[in-house]
C-alpha cells in the first residue's frame, strides 16, 4: 500500500512541477520574450525612392547645377538558361574588362559564374556608374543585347550633381552633402530642390543585397523644383575671366571678389569669389562678398559726402584745406598719399583725389560737437543694414555709434575716411547702387523664381529696401562728383569715350593680429572700386575687391581693382550696342544682305532693328524666330516652333541658342568649331532617347552669337 502511494506521490510532483514550468514558460513569452519575426518580414522592407533633384538655372534658363541621371549596371546571374550563359560569358567578360578597365576577363568571368552558383539575381557589375551614353552601350553587349531581358541584364539609374560651367559662381550656387554641411542656394533652397521622396517594397536576396518588387505598387517620388537665379552666365563669365586675369599678375593677393547688380532692381547678374588654395591656384571656395565684412577704406567716403551735402554744410564747391597732407588730431596724424598734400582744394577735388586729411578735417568740423547726427545719418541710408539675403552666409556689418565701448575721438574721423566700421562688400554695392538708382536702395536677391517644366509656381519680386536715401539735390551732386573721379581723379585710367563710368576708388590696410603692420614692416592690403554705368542712365552697378596677404608694397584700389571693374563694364557694354553714340565717317558703304542666325526673338528682334530697311524682312511673333532667303535672297522672318517629341531643329542658330533648346529638351550636346549651326546629328525630326547625345557642327565662317 505504502508503495502505492508513494508511486502516485512522485507522479503527483512531476504533474505539478510540470504544470509549472508550462505556466512559467506563458508568461516568459507573454510578457519577456521576443517572438521572431516572420520570414516575410525578414525579406521585404520599405525603402525611400529618391526624387530627382530641382535644377538651379541661369536667369536665360540654362543650367548651372543639375542633377544627371547615371545607371549602376547589374545582372540577374540566375535568370539566364545555361546555354544561353555558357555561349556567351567568355565573350560578355571579355567587354566588360575591355569596357571598365578594373579587372582581367578572367576575373570578370570568375566572379559572374561564382554568383549564378550562389543565385545572385542582383550582381553589381563594373567599378562605376555609367552615363546613358555608356549604359546603351553595354546594352548592346553579348548576352546582355538578348530580346526580352533573357541576358539578365538590369540598369538601376541614380542621379549624380553636375555643373555643367565648371567652378562658375560655384560657391553661390553651393552644395549639400551627406554630412548635413549646405551652403549657397543648394543649401538654402534644399527644400525646393529636393523634393518629396517615393516608396517602394524591397526584396532581400542571396548574397544581402535588396532588390525593388512589386513596382507597379510603389509610391512615386514628386521631383523638386527648379530655381531660376538672377545670374546672367555671359557676365558672370565675364566677372571670373577679369578677376582671374588680375590676380596672376601677383603672387601676394590672397582672394577677391567681384559683384554685378541690376540698378532698377537689385537682382544679383554675377558674383565671383576667389580664395588661394594651398596649390597656389584661386578657386571659388569662400563667398567674400556676402560674408567678409572689413573696413571699407575710401568708397566709404561717399557716404561721408552725402551726408555733409545732405545736412547742408558743403557744396562740391565749399574750400578745404588739404594742407601739405599731414594732419595731427588727437594721437593720431592723418596723410595723404600724394606727397606735400594738395592744399586750399574744394570738396570736389577732395573726393577725385581721395583725399584723407580732408574728409578728416571736414567730419570734425562740421560733426565732433554732435556725433550721433553724423551716424544716424549713415543709418538712414540704410548702410549696412542686414538684409536677411535668399541664400546663407550673410556677414555682419558694423556701423558703431557714440556711447559705444569701442567709440573715441578718433572714431569720427576715422570713421569718415572708410576705417572704425566694417561692411561687406555686397553691402557697399548696395549703397552704391541706391545712388545710381537715384535715392532708392534695393535689396540684393539671387533667385527669381521656382518653376517646374518651366511653368513659375512661386516668384521673387524686387523689394524696396527704403525710400530715397537722400534728396534729389544731393543724388545729383554725388553723381556729378563720382563721374569725377573716373575723368580726373584717381580712377582716370578707366575713362572711357564710348560710354561714361562713374565710381569711386578704395585703399585700405587690413587689421591682422590686431595691428595694421608688424614688426618687420609688413601689412595687408584691400584694393577697391565701386561704381556704375552708363552713368546718365545707370542699368548695373559693380564693386570688386582684392585682398592681399602681408607685403611691404602698395596696392591702390585705382591701379588694381578698377582695372578688374573695366573689364567686366567693357564686356556688358559690347552686348549692349545701344549704349554706344553714332560713329561719324566717310566713304561709300556696300550693302549686301546680311546673315542673320535664327535665335530667340528679344536679341534677333533687336538685331533687326538696326539694320538698314529693317522692314522690308518681314515681322515674326513668337518666343523664337527663325531666318531664311527667298528666291530674290530677301531675307525672311518666321516664327519658329520647338518639337518637343522629337529632337528640335537648331540650324542656323548661335551656340547659346542651341545649346539652351536642346538641353532643356533632355539632350546632352557635343559641339565643335564656332558660330552658327550648320549640321546637326541626329537630324531634326529624328526620334532620340532623352539624355542622347546631339552633335551638331559650328561654321567657323561666323561669331558665335
Amino acid at each position: 500500500m505504502k508503495d502505492i502511494i508513494s508511486k502516485v506521490g512522485i507522479i503527483y510532483f512531476f504533474m505539478v512541477l510540470s504544470a509549472i514550468l508550462v505556466i512559467g514558460r506563458i508568461v516568459h513569452l507573454q510578457f519577456f520574450a521576443k517572438l521572431p519575426v516572420s520570414s516575410e518580414e525578414i525579406s521585404f522592407r520599405i525603402e525611400e525612392i529618391e526624387a530627382v533633384r530641382g535644377s538651379i538655372l541661369a536667369s536665360d534658363g540654362r543650367s548651372l547645377a543639375s542633377s544627371v541621371p547615371y545607371y549602376q549596371v547589374r545582372m540577374d546571374c540566375k535568370f539566364p538558361e545555361d546555354t544561353v550563359f555558357n555561349n556567351n560569358i567568355d565573350s560578355l567578360s571579355y567587354y566588360l574588362s575591355n569596357f571598365f578597365g578594373d579587372k582581367s576577363p578572367s576575373g570578370y568571368k570568375s566572379e559572374l559564374v561564382a554568383a549564378r552558383k550562389k543565385g545572385n539575381r542582383y550582381k553589381a557589375v563594373g567599378n562605376r556608374l555609367v552615363d546613358y551614353a555608356e549604359l546603351t552601350e553595354i546594352r548592346n553587349f553579348p548576352m546582355f543585347r538578348l530580346k526580352g531581358n533573357k541576358g539578365g541584364f538590369i540598369s538601376e539609374q541614380k542621379s549624380k550633381r553636375n555643373n555643367p560651367y565648371g567652378r562658375l559662381a560655384y560657391r553661390t550656387i553651393g552644395f549639400t552633402n551627406t554630412n548635413g554641411v549646405s551652403v549657397g542656394i543648394e543649401g538654402s533652397f534644399d527644400y525646393y530642390l529636393k523634393g518629396i521622396p517615393g516608396k517602394q517594397t524591397v526584396q532581400r536576396l542571396l548574397g544581402g543585397e535588396w532588390m525593388p518588387v512589386n513596382v507597379e505598387e510603389a509610391v512615386l517620388p514628386q521631383d523638386g523644383f527648379d530655381v531660376r537665379t538672377t545670374l546672367d552666365i555671359d557676365i558672370q563669365e565675364a566677372a571670373e575671366n577679369a578677376l582671374r586675369n588680375q590676380l596672376s599678375l601677383s603672387d601676394v593677393f590672397e582672394g577677391a571678389t567681384a559683384i554685378v547688380m541690376e540698378v532698377e532692381t537689385g537682382a544679383i547678374r554675377a558674383i565671383t569669389n576667389m580664395k588661394k588654395m594651398a596649390n597656389g591656384e584661386f578657386d571659388e571656395s569662400f563667398n567674400y562678398a556676402i560674408g567678409q565684412a572689413t573696413e571699407p577704406g575710401s568708397t566709404f567716403k561717399l557716404a561721408t559726402l552725402v551726408a555733409l551735402i545732405e545736412d547742408g554744410f558743403v557744396t562740391l564747391d565749399t574750400p578745404v584745406d588739404a594742407g601739405n597732407g599731414k594732419w595731427q588730431y588727437s594721437t593720431k596724424v592723418f596723410t595723404d598719399v600724394t606727397k606735400g598734400g594738395y592744399g586750399l582744394i574744394d570738396v570736389r577735388k577732395a573726393f577725385e583725389k581721395s583725399s584723407n586729411v580732408a574728409f578728416a578735417k571736414l567730419a570734425v568740423e562740421y560733426y565732433s560737437n554732435n556725433e550721433k547726427k553724423y551716424v544716424d545719418r549713415l543709418h538712414n541710408m540704410k548702410i549696412g543694414e542686414k538684409f536677411g539675403l535668399d541664400i546663407m552666409g550673410e556677414g555682419r556689418s558694423i556701423i558703431h555709434s557714440p556711447g559705444d565701448v569701442s567709440w573715441s575721438k578718433l572714431t569720427l574721423p576715422m570713421m569718415a575716411m572708410g576705417y572704425a566700421s566694417l561692411l561687406t562688400p555686397l553691402h557697399t554695392l548696395a549703397f552704391y547702387n541706391a545712388i545710381a538708382n537715384r535715392g532708392k536702395m534695393m535689396k540684393p536677391f539671387f533667385v527669381e523664381r521656382l518653376e517646374k517644366h518651366g511653368v513659375a509656381e512661386k516668384e521673387f519680386k524686387p523689394q524696396e529696401m527704403s525710400g530715397s536715401i537722400c534728396s534729389e539735390s544731393t543724388i545729383k551732386a554725388v553723381h556729378e562728383a563720382l563721374r569725377g573721379v573716373v575723368e580726373h581723379g584717381t580712377a582716370k585710367s578707366i575713362n572711357d569715350p564710348r560710354y561714361k563710368i562713374s565710381g569711386k576708388t578704395g585703399t585700405a590696410q587690413i587689421a591682422f593680429d590686431g595691428r595694421y603692420i608688424d614688426s618687420q614692416g609688413y601689412r595687408k592690403h584691400q584694393a577697391s572700386f565701386a561704381g556704375f554705368f552708363p552713368s546718365d542712365n545707370p542699368k548695373y552697378t559693380a564693386v570688386v575687391v582684392l585682398y592681399t596677404n602681408k607685403t611691404r608694397a602698395n596696392f591702390y584700389g585705382g591701379s588694381w581693382a578698377a582695372p578688374v571693374f573695366k573689364q567686366i563694364a567693357d564686356r556688358i557694354y559690347a552686348n549692349n550696342p545701344q549704349w554706344s553714340a553714332p560713329v561719324q565717317g566717310k566713304g561709300k558703304v556696300t550693302l549686301t544682305t546680311p546673315h542673320i542666325m535664327s535665335g530667340r526673338a528679344k536679341e534677333t528682334s533687336k538685331l533687326m532693328a538696326s539694320l538698314p530697311s529693317a522692314d522690308k524682312y518681314g515681322k515674326a511673333s513668337g518666343e523664337w524666330i527663325s531666318f531664311s532667303k527667298d528666291s530674290l535672297e530677301r531675307v525672311v522672318a518666321e516664327e519658329y516652333h520647338i518639337d518637343r517629341d522629337s529632337v528640335p531643329g537648331v540650324l542656323n542658330m548661335g551656340l547659346r541658342d542651341a545649346l539652351y533648346i536642346l538641353e532643356n529638351q533632355g539632350y546632352k550636346v557635343k559641339f565643335t568649331g564656332k558660330g552658327r549651326v550648320v549640321a546637326q546629328t541626329p537630324a531634326p525630326g529624328a526620334w532620340a532617347e532623352k539624355n542622347s547625345i546631339i552633335n551638331i557642327q559650328l561654321s567657323d565662317n561666323y561669331e558665335t552669337k
